[in-house]
């Protein structure tokens, strides 16, 4: 299959990414035809973790430093408990997510996430789902916040937990074939 023939994909991640939530979407959208770059805050490799276990480490291919949104059609922002906290605090990471809006493109965050996006300032008034410990952090930041599976709202697709993967796969694949969504903005910080 190639639905997503052309388009390139950022996978945003730092040491600490929950394995899962980078690995599946990453295979997933291999199978689209999507080109892949895994984009981080150092170059080498990034270590995930199972849990609180350590797990599988991947390659970065380009550092945030060198990575500029106009080179790709949508990003992913894997969760886990230590990726999110190292990404946000990133001017870099945080100026990246908020380019991505501001181009409407397609953003997916899973887990913990949504955090990037918290601090991004791009989730009030949106539609939002989370890992259940951050979801009155992004009630409190101005999102819409219900607890399931997978939530889409105009090209920003979240999910829950590893367990909520085959839908979050399936709503990032739409929503990167869709490409640019009117709806997707970076909205006014209160």
């Amino acid at each position: 299959m190639s639905k997503l023939k052309n388009k390139k994909i950022a996978i945003v991640a730092a040491d600490g990414f929950e394995e899962s939530e980078l690995f599946s979407p990453l295979e997933a959208l291999k199978e689209e035809g999507a080109e892949i770059e895994i984009i981080s805050i150092k170059s080498g490799e990034i270590a995930g973790f199972k849990h609180m276990e350590r797990g599988k480490s991947i390659k970065v291919d380009k550092e945030i430093a060198h990575a500029d949104i106009n080179d790709y059609d949508g990003v992913v922002i894997p969760g886990g408990l230590f990726n999110p906290d190292a990404l946000r605090r990133d001017e870099k990471v945080i100026a990246f997510v908020r380019g991505a809006f501001a181009k409407k493109l397609p953003v997916a965050a899973i887990c913990h996430g949504p955090q990037v996006l918290i601090t991004a300032e791009v989730v009030k008034g949106r539609k939002m789902t989370g890992f259940e410990a951050i979801q009155p952090d992004l009630k409190n930041a101005g999102a819409e916040v219900s607890d399931e599976e997978v939530i889409v709202d105009n090209g920003l697709v979240t999910s829950r937990k590893p367990d909520d993967l085959p839908a979050f796969n399936k709503k990032i694949i739409e929503e990167f074939c869709e490409g640019k969504h009117k709806g997707q903005k970076k909205s006014i910080a209160a």
